[in-house]
């Protein structure tokens, strides 16, 4: 391990031959500084990142790739989609798309190492590949970095090059969930019991169901990822004290930051282990709750596709779903909105219009009210999906769609 100044860093990525593959940290803390050092002495560069937000790279010369798009590469005619489950993304690293650099954001050393901070995800996978193939290891090592523990630390041997820096990390403070995202979030909730075990994304959705749980005891939480709702549990008693939060990343505000912070009973995860279907359906009485854009009469759902064109990618979704309805008790629910705001169409559909992300859920839920969708035939499904998920503007056409569709709904 060897600090450099951006100079330093600069000749040390300036050497690297033709059109490398640079894995970096995603979601909200890419390494803007190193990847802004590495964007002006390559011609020519692979991005692979998960998630990735605005204000990364962008010129000719800068191809985009990955498994989950991102904000800031949605929509670009210079993006590589590459399909995948989030639990195989780490077996893409170490076969296929195999790294000639890994770019990291990190705390600064302690102790003979580096902590990862709230993003964990691929990267241990991306620095072993890197370092099997004789690549570079660089860490942005910033003094507002959150230590976490788990698979998060990181001996100083495995990083090559250390570029420190002091800048806040970008958050997000928690917000109130409208109306229609607080009634699903309510319907949500009413499925999970005390002792169950939380997986949940990041949006109006997902925190409106956290914050209907306040009155629940003795919860868990294994997920992908987690934000400010999970605080707001352990500020109101809600959580097992007894178990720790694990995820893979987590993204939120200033104050879920200093509460990550040294935190031992926050373990973050790679995501072979938080991922891992298997791992996911040891843990009790799982309830998964994810979204999508629309849902189909036979219960399919899509989150990854608008038409033709790429929106995000199957993420964890399809590990968790599986996971959960092999877990003890578990349940893998569906939660969207009846009526898509912008789009202004039905989210309920005959037909999904672009390619399955996950099916076989326990419910689909929406402000309308909860479709009971495990354990029935397909026309009980798809009776369930109209008369208790859709919008009342649509149910009708829902009707006919599906009796052409060989459904015979009432």
């Amino acid at each position: 391990m060897r600090v450099v100044s951006e100079s330093g860093l600069a000749a040390a990525l300036g050497r690297l031959p033709g059109m490398p593959r640079v894995v970096a940290s995603g979601n909200q803390v890419p390494p803007r500084r190193a990847l802004a050092v590495l964007d002006a002495v390559l011609p020519e560069y692979r991005l692979h990142m998960l998630n990735a937000p605005p204000g990364i790279p962008d010129r000719p010369g800068v191809h985009y790739e990955t498994s989950f798009v991102g904000a800031g590469m949605r929509g670009h005619p210079r993006l590589s989609y590459v399909p995948s489950r989030l639990s195989l993304v780490p077996a893409l690293l170490r076969g296929r798309l195999a790294p000639d650099v890994v770019l990291l954001h990190t705390t600064v050393p302690r102790g003979g190492a580096v902590s990862l901070g709230v993003e964990v995800n691929v990267l241990p996978a991306a620095v072993e590949a890197v370092r099997a193939r004789g690549g570079l290891v660089v860490a942005q090592a910033n003094r507002q970095m959150p230590w976490t523990y788990g698979d998060a630390e990181l001996p100083l041997d495995a990083v090559d090059l250390v570029l420190e820096v002091d800048e806040r990390l970008p958050a997000a403070p928690a917000g109130t969930p409208d109306p229609v995202a607080a009634a699903i979030g309510a319907r949500v909730a009413a499925l999970v019991p005390d002792g169950a075990t939380l997986q949940t994304g990041i949006g109006g959705i997902p925190d409106a169901t956290l914050s209907a749980l306040a009155d629940r005891r003795d919860l868990r939480v294994f997920s992908e990822m987690f934000s400010d709702g999970v605080l707001a549990l352990e500020k109101a008693g809600c959580l097992d004290p007894d178990r720790p939060v694990t995820a893979s990343f987590c993204f939120g505000s200033d104050e879920l930051y200093d509460w990550v912070d040294g935190n031992e009973r926050v373990r973050m995860l790679r995501t072979e282990r938080t991922n891992d279907p298997a791992t996911i359906a040891r843990q009790p009485g799982l309830v998964s709750v994810n979204s999508a854009l629309e849902v189909d009469l036979f219960a399919q759902a899509n989150a990854s596709r608008i038409g033709t064109r790429v929106h995000s990618g199957f993420g964890g979704q399809t590990d968790f779903i599986v996971g959960a309805l092999h877990s003890p008790g578990g349940q893998a629910v569906i939660a969207l909105r009846s009526w898509h705001p912008r789009a202004d169409v039905s989210t309920v559909v005959p037909l999904l219009s672009g390619p399955v992300t996950s099916f076989q859920h326990s419910a689909i839920v929406t402000e309308q009210g909860c479709a009971a969708v495990w354990g029935r035939d397909a026309l009980e499904q798809a009776q369930q999906l109209v008369d208790h998920a859709a919008h009342p503007d649509a149910r009708e056409s829902l009707r006919a769609a599906g009796r052409d569709l060989g459904l015979a709904l009432r």
